[in-house]
């Protein structure tokens, strides 16, 4: 029996296997405004978006007579067309080359088009793929930089693919790995220590960069990168730099290497005595502020430590911020330079006048001077004078007669109050007042008014084992030594003379003797009975001759 054309048609694709989904090759007939027209050797021809056929540039890769492949989505749609994707098959194609690499473990280049949860995402040919952060790299990088590895184009090895539910997983780690095996051995080899080497940084922390050599990564501390002062490591290079480095120290066993940057320079130390001596002044630049003091550049590569003592000649405890400010231009003294640690000790406070030394040269012992107290401890009475210098009234010169504890309380901080300047050491920045030599010492007053041998009068307070007190006048004491003989009258609360003899200055005491009247008074008992005692002796010796007279006689 004659079968109809359509019939013979549905058997032919039947032979062939064509079904949709099919993966078939078309040519092109035609290249219209907004479609190719591709003839697949089907009931008929079919129309294909034209966006389908232009690469990343926009540009159309395909011209009249040439042979692509599509895949056939329908055999015929209900306006009689069969619809083809040229799309689908490129989709197609390149999971294809997917599986091929991954099954044979080829490397595949895709482009990092952004940061995501637990690593990157990543392009290749259109297909998007994860990428781990764990498998970034052979060394663990806690530092990811999303803006320093967007658009760049890298290699990876697929380790997972599954195209039914499109999940694709890269690695970059394993193309390192195999990278280094091969490169290692060459490169352990003539890796020395004082040769220069070129890398690239791989990855930035806040102790360094760690660069890779060619198959082996190498340590630039942050401590050897430049000869000044670096705060993080991304100052000086970025992530993907080439850069030249020095091979300070190489552990072959542990594959350890250490590396300079600064070293490949002039070290600014070397001849550092020859251009700065201590005494000199020079101008250098704030580079760093902390509690302790303020670091400041003086020329490249050289910093030195202005300490909190030496920035302020009088605000002892001020916060170094609240004098300078980093980037500031100041001026320094060099005080001290140690070549051999690397360390330079300056001062700001040198090379602004010194109020200490102002004050010695504008007053001398005994001048009175005038300040508010800015603090009473328990040792003295600090005052505020000009310059914005203190001066200590010691406890023990407050008063002559009370004790600083009465006397103490008398005053109050803020109070406006005279004192006696008694010493000026400007070098150890300290000033001695008193408060009491505004008048005079009572025991120098009292003791004009007398000679030694005078006469004078006190009541006794108190007599001990070897000396009595006597209380004379204006709470002013006198000591006097015991005698062997203590007149009768020597008792306490008894008013007695007393001889002066002179002040005991440790003690504030006016040292006195008994009066010489008293003196010859008890000498003369003395002599009175010592004839008593003789005529007494006589007479029991005439007696006792006249008793053995007697007995003679009889």
């Amino acid at each position: 029996m004659n079968q109809s054309f359509s019939q013979l048609f549905r058997k032919s694709l039947k032979d062939l296997k064509i079904r949709s989904g099919s993966l078939v090759q078309g040519k092109v007939i035609n290249i219209e405004k907004d479609t190719i027209i591709i003839d697949t050797g089907l009931k008929s021809e079919s129309f294909v978006p034209i966006g389908q056929f232009k690469d990343s540039k926009g540009k159309i890769e395909v011209n009249i007579g040439d042979t692509v492949d599509v895949i056939l989505e329908t055999i015929e749609d209900g306006f009689g067309e069969t619809v083809v994707s040229r799309e689908k098959a490129k989709r197609n194609a390149i999971w294809n080359f997917l599986k091929e690499s991954y099954s044979g473990g080829k490397k595949i280049s895709g482009i990092i088009t952004e940061k995501v949860k637990g690593g990157f995402a990543v392009e290749i040919e259109g297909i998007r793929a994860f990428l781990p952060g764990s498998l970034f790299d052979v060394r663990p990088i806690r530092d990811f930089s999303s803006n320093n590895l967007e658009g760049k184009e890298i290699e990876f090895k697929i380790i997972k693919l599954d195209q039914r539910r499109n999940n694709i997983v890269v690695s970059r780690k394993a193309i390192i790995e195999s990278e280094n095996n091969n490169d290692r051995i060459s490169l352990l080899e003539s890796l020395k220590e004082g040769i220069e080497v070129s890398g690239i940084v791989k990855n930035l922390t806040d102790y360094g960069a760690f660069i890779d050599l060619g198959g082996v990564d190498g340590l630039l501390h942050i401590t050897d990168i430049s000869w000044k002062r670096v705060k993080h490591p991304s100052e000086i290079v970025k992530i993907g730099d080439n850069i030249k480095v020095k091979v300070l120290k190489f552990d072959k066993d542990k594959s350890r290497v250490s590396l300079g940057l600064k070293q490949l320079g002039i070290d600014p130390w070397k001849g550092i005595l020859e251009k700065y001596s201590p005494g000199k002044k020079i101008v250098g630049k704030v580079t760093n502020i902390t509690d302790y003091g303020c670091f400041v550049e003086i020329e490249e590569g050289i910093e030195g430590l202005v300490h909190v003592s030496e920035i302020d000649w009088t605000k002892r405890n001020i916060h170094p911020s609240k004098i300078v400010n980093i980037g500031e231009e100041i001026k320094v003294m060099i005080l001290d330079i140690d070549e051999k640690r690397r360390r330079i000790s300056l001062g700001l406070k040198q090379c602004q006048p010194n109020p200490w030394k102002q004050f010695s040269e504008a007053h001398s012992k005994n001048d009175r001077v005038e300040g508010k107290i800015k603090s009473i401890t328990d040792f003295g009475i600090f005052i505020e004078l000009n310059g914005g210098i203190d001066g200590l009234v010691h406890s023990s010169d407050v008063s002559w007669d009370n004790s600083y504890e009465e006397e103490s309380v008398k005053y109050k901080k803020g109070d406006l109050i005279s004192a006696v300047v008694l010493q000026v050491d400007f070098e150890r920045e300290r000033i001695s007042l008193g408060i009491k030599q505004l008048s005079e010492d009572p025991i120098q007053k009292y003791s004009k008014k007398y000679k030694k041998g005078d006469k004078i009068f006190g009541k006794v307070i108190s007599i001990e084992e070897k000396e009595i007190i006597i209380s004379l006048e204006n709470k002013i004491l006198g000591k006097l030594y015991v005698p062997e003989n203590i007149p009768e009258n020597y008792q306490v609360g008894k008013q007695i003379p007393v001889k002066y003899i002179g002040i005991d200055r440790k003690s504030r005491m006016i040292i006195v003797s008994i009066y010489e009247k008293f003196n010859s008074s008890i000498e003369k008992e003395r002599k009175v009975c010592e004839n008593h005692e003789k005529k007494e002796r006589n007479k029991f010796s005439n007696i006792m001759i006249e008793a053995f007279k007697a007995a003679k006689n009889e």
